[in-house]
């Protein structure tokens, strides 16, 4: 029978602040100044994205819901039983509860893995707590990275990653590739992934979901230099920087920058920085595919796309991909 909790210990294996300041230093010596998107993520600015989600602006949440919702049966059969599911950057795992809902303790464990520690250990608990047939095994890392899965509580037949969102936009076209073959290797042979992949469309929707008018997305931007203030004894004057989003037609993707409006001179981490008027530190990309393109990144790094379901405008895709025999 199950206990009224299912969530095991994490497995701690966050970045330390040393990383976050080695990050900060090696993106500013850079012609470009840039920082990676994922040190967006500390606990408010994760909590900053769950209310981007919520935003009209923010097509991709609601229009994967819908998706999942309707086709989640299918999600489902495809996954197989006994299947250990891992997701990648789980957040408060939203789009989850639609699966386990339907899949419940068929699941060998699941393993949600996020970078934000309080928010993992808040949505693992909140999960535990309505799902207590299914075994949760948080684990605190970052996941573009190597990290140590725990072992299932339960005999697994396979291992299926979990990565919703648009989240496999944020890379560039090398590093995706580079990250699917990661998540080839962890699943194994006889593998899958389930992800959330968004779709080309009309450039202002596509800008607009990174620019509301409520300034959400400008917030979680900013947060950011917030965060090095706090963390790397940074010097931002957050009322000196602007959120700038563009379309990249050439690289096929949203670009989000903090803009500086003055000219002036920031310290982090007892090393200054000058920036010009208009200067941006580039903070995150978001590409988009068609299904061609993706297909054939997929197959590039040990995967191939066994079934897609969109909605009815084609605005977003979320895909079941299998690992080949010979991928490990």
């Amino acid at each position: 029978m199950p206990t009224s909790t299912s969530i095991h210990p994490i497995l701690d294996q966050a970045p330390t602040t040393e990383s976050f300041r080695k990050a900060t230093l090696r993106g500013f010596r850079k012609d470009q100044k840039q920082i990676p998107s994922k040190f967006l993520y500390d606990d408010r600015g994760s909590k900053l994205f769950d209310k981007i989600c919520e935003l009209e602006e923010y097509y991709p949440t609601r229009t994967e819901i819908g998706i999942m919702r309707e086709n989640v049966s299918a999600m489902a059969e495809a996954i197989g039983p006994a299947a250990r599911l891992v997701e990648y950057g789980s957040g408060s795992s939203l789009k989850t509860r639609i699966l386990l809902e339907q899949m419940g303790e068929d699941l060998a464990s699941y393993v949600p893995v996020d970078i934000s520690k309080s928010h993992l250990l808040d949505s693992a608990e909140a999960l535990a707590e309505d799902y207590p047939a299914v075994p949760i095994q948080p684990v605190c890392a970052d996941y573009t990275t190597s990290f140590e899965l725990p072992e299932p509580p339960r005999s697994a037949r396979r291992t299926v990653g979990y990565y919703p969102g648009s989240t496999i936009g944020n890379f560039p076209r090398d590093q995706a590739r580079a990250f699917l073959e990661q998540i080839a290797h962890t699943v194994g042979p006889e593998g899958g992934l389930l992800i959330g992949v968004d779709l080309k469309k009309d450039v202002d929707v596509m800008t607009a979901a990174y620019d509301d008018a409520e300034g959400v997305t400008a917030a979680f931007s900013k947060n950011l230099l917030r965060r090095m203030n706090r963390e790397l004894d940074a010097t931002f004057d957050l009322d000196a920087f602007e959120h700038q989003v563009l379309w990249n037609e050439e690289r096929g993707c949203v670009e989000s920058h903090l803009r500086s409006t003055t000219a002036q001179s920031v310290t982090v981490a007892d090393e200054s920085f000058a920036f010009d008027a208009g200067e941006t530190i580039h903070t995150e990309d978001s590409h988009k595919y068609t299904l061609d393109g993706f297909a054939s990144l997929a197959a590039d790094t040990g995967f191939e796309v066994e079934s897609v379901w969109t909605d009815d405008r084609s605005y977003f895709s979320v895909q079941y991909c299998t690992t080949r025999s010979d991928s490990a």
